[in-house]
């Protein structure tokens, strides 16, 4: 707070609180974000996106879809997918007016945060060659390479890491 020559107070707004927490994917202010991603995706590697992720799978009781929200807005999503020695992690996506900020980041942990409280003891995940600053972060994060694993198959626009928590 400060006053104001003429004795008038001034207050500061709170600054806007970051939520992270267990969400629907299917949810109508969620939809977007999946969507977004799938067109991210399909921009950056000028393909059409295979749709095998839909709402749907992830709503299964073995993923854990999880956003970021600031005042009641979505700004950035993940998934988990328990495969019981493991969990993939998938569906990291920040929209892009907070890329930048570390929202990404913050996601990532809070992701790990949860498979840790499932019991779970290592991460692993799929990302694309062209994806430089999602391997910039998993690297900074402790994720190392790895071979391919469950369903995913060697693709020269792939890579696949995984980290212990």
């Amino acid at each position: 707070m400060r006053h104001l020559n003429d004795g008038d107070l001034i207050v500061a707004p709170e600054p806007p609180v970051l939520l992270f927490a267990i969400d629907d994917p299917g949810r109508a202010d969620v939809l977007p974000l999946i969507e977004q991603l799938h067109g991210y995706l399909s921009d950056l590697y000028q393909q059409p996106l295979p749709q095998h992720v839909g709402v749907e799978s992830l709503r299964q009781p073995h993923v854990t879809f999880m956003t970021a929200r600031v005042d009641g807005i979505p700004l950035a999503c993940g998934a988990g997918v328990d495969h019981g020695d493991y969990v993939e992690l998938k569906y990291m996506y920040v929209v892009p007016a907070c890329r930048g900020m570390g929202l990404g980041k913050q996601m990532l942990e809070a992701l790990e945060a949860q498979v840790r409280a499932a019991g779970g003891r290592k991460v692993k995940l799929e990302t694309g060659t062209a994806q430089t600053e999602s391997i910039e972060l998993y690297e900074r994060s402790g994720y190392r390479r790895c071979p391919p694993f469950g369903d995913h198959h060697a693709h020269p626009a792939s890579i696949f890491m995984e980290k212990p928590l």
